[in-house]
């Protein structure tokens, strides 16, 4: 494994053990996931340019729309919580009270 590849691998498993981990607000864990949507990007554009071809070469711009998708739907949902419950706080979501 090249030193490139460890380098994205390993900020998308930090991402995903923060994600994993550090639940307490629902800001940090739209942070970890943007985190590793980066890297996902990131890797994706050197592969595509590793290649050299131009079959996946839409494939980073597709994927950087999506992680666009989701980060504007995870603001969203941070506001509306934030509106309805007054914080942020992962434990305080429950949908059994709503």
């Amino acid at each position: 494994m090249s030193p490139v590849h460890f380098t994205f691998s390993s900020a998308f498993m930090l991402g995903l053990t923060g994600l994993a981990f550090h639940r307490t607000h629902l800001l940090s864990a739209l942070l970890c996931l943007e985190g590793m949507m980066l890297s996902l990007f990131i890797a994706l554009s050197l592969w595509t340019l590793q290649l050299s071809s131009t079959n996946f070469s839409g494939a980073p711009m597709l994927l950087l729309a999506f992680s666009a998708c989701e980060a504007s739907a995870g603001l969203a949902l941070l506001v509306a919580t934030a509106r309805t419950h007054g914080t942020d706080h992962l434990q305080n979501l429950n949908l059994l009270q709503c």
